[in-house]
């Protein structure tokens, strides 16, 4: 019998608008959370109704060495100015083999925060870049 082991969290792409970036080292935010409402029924002691309420959805972190980024810094530059553009983002889980396994899609996705990690002359580390995204919603694809 085939050995099934869970996939490895590593192996993954990033895409907005249906071109693979890649080169990025982590991806944080990819969740959804539905609000819940109590609501006591009277004369009904054994439980309490729990009502949907709202879905909110963290935003998306992606995170990798810095590196040439022009493209990034323009897009977030012009959401500061004003000219938000919104895209589809998706990340992609993969295989041992480098197949599509899973894809994930932000909807209407545009940067809010862009960050690199603090310089320090006695550090040897990779210098990271952090870029954030509001977006309207993930889905599986």
């Amino acid at each position: 019998m085939a050995r099934r082991d869970p996939y490895r969290s590593y192996r993954f792409l990033v895409e907005f608008d249906r071109v693979q970036w890649g080169g990025f080292s982590r991806v944080k935010g990819v969740s959804a959370e539905t609000k819940v409402e109590s609501y006591h029924e009277g004369g009904v002691n054994e439980y309490e109704h729990k009502l949907a309420t709202m879905t909110t959805y963290a935003n998306l972190v992606l995170e990798h060495g810095l590196a040439d980024t022009t493209r990034l810094w323009d897009w977030h530059r012009h959401v500061v100015e004003g000219r938000v553009q919104r895209r589809t983002l998706s990340v992609i889980l993969q295989d041992e083999a480098g197949h599509e396994v899973k894809r994930w899609h932000a909807d209407e996705a545009y940067p809010v925060k862009w960050s690199i990690a603090d310089f320090e002359a006695t550090s040897a580390q990779v210098l990271v870049e952090s870029v954030e995204f509001a977006h309207h919603g993930v889905r599986a694809g």
